[in-house]
């Protein structure tokens, strides 16, 4: 009975979404309708949040009970198999209830977009496909999802496609560094997005393909045996299979040099920044690293002749998630522009839950548990930030941060919102993420402590540290340090300031979850060591002095420009790559076409069949003793040959003889 009661919940979770915004996407010509159906978008996604809640409350999450199947393909292995672990009911509501929050904001911050229709679908198929990213045992339907969330986000990162509004844009128009404008528009954001989640996506595919062969046709990632899989194809073929798989990962968390299509995505519409930076997109690639560890349990490989390859693939994860990282925060920590700001600190924050979980391999299922409850506080808060960074590009027209305390007493909801949302995000004690920084500090002291690992700890420690000012930063010149707004339009909102309102509250949620659940009760303790405590206050110091001093002038050159410029890192994706891209493509052009062409269509082959057919021509005179001779020439070489061959064959029959 559990299992016909499954599938409806599981077909309204996934279904409902994107059935409730069809209507309006064919209603695209009637402004009318347009207008008033974005309340079915928005109650699609509610419908969501009620199946995800039910699962949660009500489905088993142990193995085997916590796993549905319905055969597919079953001759291939590809079927639908749908889990309910722990991992995926937290991650479903999470997911579930900011898309929902986001879409209450978004009936106010979309109302009057010139084309909601496109917005509406696009946003609802983003929601559900990473619902289905969430729930899914199965590595191809799970990458059906992971496909999903790639279009919507073209869609949507590119919403303004006309780039007719400055607003929209991305760096600052006419700043060039060398050949390079570091200014962006919001078709090309799109663009970028998909084209570097491609690179990825295509060996993450292979990978794919790799494992359903090598697991002989069982793709469900909770039943694959993993370590048989590892040993199966030794060091070197695990490493080229998990970076292969890596990469898909790497490119949609945005981790170093993947990371800006991320700051250019900034382009779209600030609710698409919100869901993308928090449950969705960014959030996709961490999350199937967390549970893929989850299942491998790399703790349990490690030591294990054969399985060095597992070894070195977490060990270089720990390292590009620590670098990514502290990239994120020094970036963060030059930005002016409001979502840019918030954009490079989810790379950073990103990174340290990459890093976290490739720690399991040391530390063990604990430091898996740091991750995700580090993505889940994350997650809300970095939602509830970039909502109000939304109704401060409305209320000041400008993407760029400005606002004093004059402006901040008018936006009393929207400070509120801030303050919580940064304290409780950046680690200081006693509020949410302290307690899971803790847990994540303990899993770097390990690897010091344990195994002389020195560097990732003060890796974590400098990047909390800048991370903790940036969120200040964000804080300070927005509300408190931060210049006059030329413009400032204060009315209506109510949405909005409803939207932001009930994200920052669900951090309290979690603060009670963390004291409350047994999963979590080694975070308290953490939480109560000095090393963690002493970090916590450093963070606290942070703040307090990024907040007085958002701007420092002595240092404004670096980072005024070398931060702000993403250590030009832009180069690499608008300027170097490319040059490599035209070079490769003029030499095939030159060479390889010109090549393929000369043999086949203009050289090697014409000429051959042109020599052949002035040979043909040759013997074709029209006169009849022209062919006799031609024949009795035939005739005489066949002669020649058998009176040949029964000359040797006598002779090998004497010599028998």
């Amino acid at each position: 009975m559990i299992e016909i009661d499954a599938w409806v919940v599981f077909l309204l979770l996934f279904l409902t979404p994107v059935v409730s915004s069809v209507p309006i996407a064919l209603a695209y010509k009637s402004k009318g309708w347009t207008e008033k159906l974005p309340v079915l978008s928005v109650l699609g996604i509610g419908v969501s949040v009620l199946a995800s809640l039910y699962i949660f409350f009500t489905f088993p999450q142990e193995l085997p009970e916590c796993q549905f199947s319905y055969n597919w393909i079953p001759d291939l292995g590809i079927n639908i198999v749908l889990i309910t672990d722990y991992l995926s009911r937290f991650m479903g509501v999470v997911t579930a209830v900011i898309a929902f929050f986001i879409a209450i904001y978004g009936l106010d911050y979309m109302k009057g977009d010139y084309r909601p229709s496109w917005y509406w679908f696009f946003f609802n198929l983003f929601t559900a496909s990473m619902l289905l990213v969430v729930y899914s045992d199965n590595l191809f339907l799970l990458f059906v999802g992971w496909e999903g969330l790639g279009a919507a986000s073209w869609g949507l990162i590119g919403h303004w496609f006309r780039d007719d509004d400055d607003i929209a844009y991305v760096g600052k128009a006419g700043r060039k560094v060398g050949p390079l404008e570091l200014s962006w528009p919001p078709s090309f954001g799109g663009w970028r997005a998909i084209s570097t989640i491609r690179f990825g996506d295509v060996p993450m595919f292979f990978a794919i393909a790799a494992i359903w062969v090598l697991a002989g046709g069982n793709l469900n990632i909770s039943q694959i045996d993993w370590e048989s899989l590892f040993l199966g194809i030794g060091t070197a073929g695990t490493i080229i299979l998990m970076l292969c798989l890596l990469m898909g990962l790497f490119t949609k968390s945005a981790q170093v040099p993947f990371s800006e299509w991320l700051m250019t995505a900034m382009t779209g519409p600030t609710t698409v920044s919100a869901l993308l930076h928090s449950a969705t997109m960014v959030a996709a690639g961490a999350f199937v690293f967390i549970k893929l560890t989850w299942y491998i349990e790399p703790w349990h490989l490690r030591g294990v002749p054969g399985l060095e390859g597992v070894e070195y693939v977490y060990l270089f994860v720990l390292f590009v998630g620590l670098i990514s990282g502290l990239y994120g925060a020094l970036v963060g920590s030059g930005m002016l522009e409001r979502k840019v700001l918030l954009a490079a600190s989810t790379m950073s924050s990103i990174g340290l839950m990459f890093a976290a979980a490739a720690a399991s391999l040391w530390v063990g299922h604990f430091a898996v548990l740091v991750a995700f409850w580090y993505m889940a506080v994350h997650a809300f808060a970095k939602a509830s930030l970039f909502l109000v960074a939304g109704h401060l590009i409305h209320a000041t027209h400008s993407r760029f941060s400005c606002g004093g305390l004059e402006f901040a007493k008018r936006m009393k909801p929207a400070l509120v919102v801030t303050v919580v949302a940064t304290t409780f995000l950046v680690g200081m004690p006693p509020l949410t993420a302290y307690w899971v920084k803790s847990g994540m500090d303990e899993v770097m002291e390990h690897l010091l402590h344990d195994y002389h690992m020195v560097l990732p700890l003060l890796l974590l420690i400098l990047t909390s540290l800048v991370y903790s000012a940036v969120m200040a930063r964000f804080l300070s010149l927005n509300f408190i340090k931060g210049e006059k707004p030329e413009h400032e339009h204060l009315e209506g909102g109510g949405l909005m300031k409803l939207g932001y309102s009930l994200m920052v509250s669900v951090l309290l949620v979690l603060l009670f979850l963390i004291f409350t659940s047994k999963e979590t009760a080694e975070f308290v303790e953490a939480g109560l060591a000095p090393v963690s405590f002493v970090v916590g206050l450093g963070a606290l110091g942070a703040y307090l002095v990024a907040a007085k001093v958002p701007r420092l002038k002595a240092l404004s050159k670096v980072p005024g420009t070398f931060f702000s410029d993403r250590m030009y890192l832009p180069f690499l994706n608008d300027y170097i790559l490319p040059k490599i891209g035209f070079f490769a493509a003029h030499f095939v052009q030159n060479y390889g076409n010109r090549g393929i062409d000369g043999f086949f269509n203009t050289k090697v082959v014409p000429g051959l069949f042109r020599g052949i057919s002035k040979g043909i021509r040759a013997v074709q005179t029209g006169y009849l003793k022209t062919y006799v001779k031609i024949v009795l020439g035939f005739v005489m070489l066949f002669l020649i040959f058998a009176s040949l061959g029964l000359g040797v064959g006598l002779g090998l029959g004497g010599a028998g003889l």
